[in-house]
């Protein structure tokens, strides 16, 4: 007789976030509704039965607020309400409700760490030195000779200080002139963003994905970030071609300040039972650090994702080494898992050659929801969606225009979704012209040319989160590193009454899993485990895995 799993209710478990699985949803580019070109809201609304079928657990929105869309929504002019472009707030409660119904939690984007400059209070802070909200920017007098006032840089290309006329002082922008920062050593500003978060729990949200999380505070010092070691060059916050890698960013983020406010905040939403919050931390020197720190106990972020798989390097080593160093530095924190998502090229172009996509597609969906964590699956991600290649004239992204032709920014990962194969747009909308053009190599990889298709990519991810919910171990267990070959990575997954073995073989050629003396797997019914061990070995095929019931 089957033994019957007994799960929690997320609607009364507080715990529900532990573990969970969270589909990414770029507004602009998954449903247009009322043929503009552009996704909304009633776009997405349309579309929750399709997600809640795959078998995941909420939502994330990127930015709906109203904004004037020069960083596509990262630059909010008003935080309380919709932009038109998606919609109204009655829009946006019908989506919340809809998704509820179907059992899908709901997060959505909260960017404070800057805002627009047409936000109002920036519009008032840059008006004088004495106004009510003058101190609510970070503002600087230039150095004698008119230069700013130190070496910091933007991410998004030159120096992270403006010059503004009318206070005859610069700014600081950790990304667009447009996106004045915060003065978060404000305690008002930080009230201010504080009420804006709680707009949201008011109306039902089921928590925040905070951007740039480690970006809140700059040093009130202003002293010049160094030279970075050339051993610790790391290029997992900014492309290779961006001068913002030679700094060390020791004093325009990452500042320690930021974990009394996170405090602060993880009170507020504490307030609100069931909500979570999960952080976006850029930080190439000091990411696992501040990950550890950020989500330690229970007072600051519920979770947290770093840059580690979000990179070019795809190798059992990378992987081993990253497991590792997270569960040695981040033993009390909880890791949220995402290999592809709107900021970086699709990790189907960037990990595999031609001619692997789909052996890799499968054992990257097998990775991903096996490895301890919440699990973030990106848009398009479920159909093996690669990454679009985009002429200039095409680009909307304003890094990716910055960079070209060395970084083509991130357009090609934010294209349209394709539900219909044969329809124009791929049914994304019945617009002449879309905000960025629809691939048609994506075509053939449609919804309605996978749904129900058995061996596709689609169906594939739906058998392996179903899988993933049959086996609560997978979402709340530990995890144990095994010791194997150079291309294999393996390891054990414990708890919650179970235990699996989880072996890869990460490379185009058949890899070899020994097994530790004792141990004898039981064959489960995982999707895509072809192997079976023999001889206290197992065989595994290029880009091949096994899932295994150890005792």
């Amino acid at each position: 007789m089957t033994e019957q799993l007994t799960l929690p209710d997320q609607a009364t478990d507080a715990d529900w976030w532990r573990g969970s699985v969270t589909y990414q949803i770029y507004p602009r580019s998954f449903q247009d509704h009322n043929g503009d070109g552009v996704g909304d809201l009633a776009g997405i609304t349309s579309r929750l039965e399709y997600v809640a079928d795959l078998g995941v657990d909420a939502i994330w929105l990127s930015p709906v607020f109203t904004s004037p869309m020069k960083d596509f929504g990262y630059d909010v002019s008003n935080y309380r309400d919709i932009d038109p472009i998606f919609g109204t707030l009655e829009d946006f409660d019908r989506l919340v409700q809809k998704a509820h119904s179907l059992g899908l939690k709901v997060l959505i984007d909260q960017v404070i760490s800057h805002t627009s400059d047409r936000h109002a209070w920036f519009a008032e802070s840059r008006q004088s030195r004495t106004n009510a909200r003058a101190d609510w920017y970070v503002w600087a007098d230039a150095k004698p000779d008119g230069t700013p006032p130190n070496n910091w840089l933007s991410i998004f290309g030159g120096s992270a200080w403006t010059w503004d006329s009318r206070r005859m002082q610069y700014y600081m922008h950790n990304f667009l002139a447009s996106q004045p920062d915060l003065n978060f050593h404000n305690p008002q500003v930080q009230e201010a963003v504080l009420g804006e978060m709680r707009f949201w729990l008011e109306r039902d949200v089921d928590g925040f994905r905070l951007d740039t999380v480690n970006f809140y505070f700059h040093s009130t010092g202003l002293e010049p970030n160094p030279v970075v070691k050339p051993e610790d060059f790391n290029a997992s916050t900014a492309p290779a071609v961006n001068p913002y890698n030679f700094q060390e960013h020791l004093y325009d983020k990452s500042r320690p300040e930021n974990l009394e406010f996170l405090r602060r905040l993880r009170a507020l939403v504490d307030e609100y039972p069931g909500k979570t919050t999960v952080g976006e931390i850029g930080d190439s020197q000091h990411q696992l650090e501040l990950m550890a720190k950020y989500t330690a106990g229970h007072e600051r972020l519920h979770m947290a994702y770093t840059f580690d798989y979000l990179g070019g390097e795809f190798s059992a080593e990378h992987f081993r080494r990253s497991i590792v160093a997270t569960e040695t530095a981040a033993a009390d924190g909880w890791l949220c898992l995402a290999f592809s998502n709107h900021d970086v090229v699709r990790h189907v172009s960037r990990w595999a050659v031609h001619g692997q996509e789909q052996a890799l597609t499968r054992l990257t969906a097998m990775m991903l929801l096996t490895m301890k964590g919440s699990v973030c699956i990106y848009q398009g991600e479920e159909l093996g969606l690669t990454e679009a290649e985009l002429a200039f004239e095409d680009l909307a992204d304003p890094y990716g225009i910055e960079f070209w032709p060395q970084f083509k920014g991130r357009d090609g990962c934010r294209t349209p979704m394709v539900w219909q194969a044969q329809v124009r747009h791929g049914a994304f909308s019945t617009a002449n012209k879309t905000w960025l053009p629809v691939p048609m190599d994506h075509l053939t990889r449609a919804v309605d040319t996978q749904d129900g298709v058995e061996g596709s990519v689609l169906e594939f991810y739906r058998a392996m989160l179903a899988f993933r919910k049959a086996h609560p171990v997978l979402a709340k267990g530990g995890i144990r590193i095994l010791e194997s070959g150079a291309d294999v990575l393996a390891f054990t997954r414990y708890g919650q009454g179970e235990e699996l073995l989880c072996v890869f073989n990460m490379s185009a050629e058949t890899g070899e899993f020994v097994l530790p003396e004792g141990m004898a797997p039981q064959a489960l019914d995982a999707p895509g485990v072809v192997a079976a061990p023999a001889d206290g070995r197992i065989v595994l095929e290029p880009f091949g895995g096994y899932v295994g019931k150890v005792g």
